[in-house]
């Protein structure tokens, strides 16, 4: 695949064709054609569509005027599609023969015209999802009330990152989704599930501070969950928003180093607390290590394009699973604990803290040599 560029750019992948696509007119607006009385994610396709084309800066309307994308309500799909479209003028995308959305020059207010060129969501599109790092399927389903959880179970791990921490990967996905059902089926926000999840991140700081490592793992554990819920929930409910955004990376972001100290610090309740050498030592490599990481992975960011260095290789895609964050360091913390040894738990993060910084500064290291011998840095996701 190549670098996105103004139009739809694609390229052939054995049976399979791959697309990167970008939005290309501010003339288009969207109207849905019928109605479809089952709701999915607690809304109806119709409004689905309607937050759909506001985050993609379409005007939605009722009427027909002008060029535009016409959508059957009596389907669901991801967002990948309707911009797929934009760039598809005179054809029209089906599943099982039926059409689904159309691009048309001259709404005439009516159904779906008739001497488009058809699309067919069956020849399996796999589009590159840069946010949540992954080629992917986008789902495209008709929606009958038999058909409502499959696809929202579809939906929901579509939304899920490819490249992440094994727990996110492996562990959550089953609890998250009830947890995210339940929220869309109560009307809560997603806003509302990371202020949840905030509360008890700060719960389980105080109570690592105090040594009560088993409530405070739980606490934490709850807040983990709900860390995967609220990006889920937003991006099932196409609710996603800038300060949503800003307000669950941020804490994403800050809280870990505060969760290490207080560790250290609830040690001494345990009678195995460092000595001020060994607590500078400790956190020095914890604290710092994060840091430096975080600052490998800015620069990558910076350097090569927006690409994330965990998406470079597969190597670092593998990596990723396991590399000093939050989620693998609490496994070894857990191990450790049951072990009645969280002080030797807090060494080992330290030991892992300082190898997985080593590494990704080995492989910035890489990148930069091989960009200057003239080879291009890509990800091995993007075809």
């Amino acid at each position: 695949m190549v670098p996105c560029q103004p139009e739809a750019a694609w390229a052939r992948n054995g049976k399979h064709q791959s697309y990167m696509v970008s939005m290309s007119s501010s003339a288009l607006s969207v109207r849905a054609i019928g109605t479809n009385p089952t709701p999915i994610w607690g809304m109806s396709t119709t409004e689905r569509l309607r937050r759909i084309a506001k985050a993609q800066k379409l005007r939605f309307r009722d009427k027909g005027e002008g060029p535009a994308l016409l959508v059957a309500a009596s389907h669901v799909f991801e967002p990948a599609w309707l911009k797929f479209m934009v760039d598809k003028p005179g054809q029209v995308l089906t599943l099982g023969g039926e059409k689904v959305i159309a691009h048309v020059a001259q709404d005439a207010g009516a159904g779906f015209p008739e001497g488009l060129t058809e699309i067919r969501a069956e020849d399996h599109r796999v589009f590159y999802n840069a946010t949540l790092r992954k080629r992917e399927e986008p789902v495209l389903e008709k929606l009958e009330p038999g058909t409502v959880r499959a696809i929202q179970r579809k939906t929901y791990f579509g939304a899920y990152k490819g490249v992440t921490d094994i727990l996110t990967k492996y562990l959550w996905p089953e609890w998250a989704l009830v947890l995210t059902r339940l929220a869309a089926w109560i009307g809560m926000t997603p806003n509302q599930v990371t202020a949840i999840g905030a509360t008890l991140c700060v719960l389980a700081t105080y109570l690592f501070w105090i040594g009560d490592y088993g409530w405070g793992m739980a606490a934490g554990l709850v807040f983990m969950v709900l860390d995967t819920v609220d990006g889920k929930l937003a991006r099932c409910t196409i609710t996603s928003s800038e300060w949503g955004n800003v307000f669950d990376h941020g804490i994403d972001l800050v809280h870990p180093p505060f969760w290490w100290w207080a560790w250290a610090v609830g040690l001494a309740h345990w009678g195995l607390a460092f000595t001020p050498v060994e607590f500078a030592v400790v956190m020095i490599a914890i604290v710092g290590g994060y840091v430096v990481q975080r600052l490998i992975e800015g620069a990558f960011i910076r350097r090569f394009n927006g690409i994330h260095i965990h998406i470079w290789e597969k190597i670092d895609s593998d990596f990723r699973l396991i590399t000093a964050r939050r989620n693998p360091n609490m496994v070894i913390l857990f191990v450790a604990t049951l072990a009645q040894r969280p002080d030797i738990g807090l060494i080992a993060v330290a030991v892992w803290t300082v190898l997985s910084c080593l590494f990704h500064a080995v492989r910035l290291v890489q990148a930069l040599r091989r960009r200057k011998r003239g080879i291009k840095i890509r990800s091995w996701l993007i075809l």
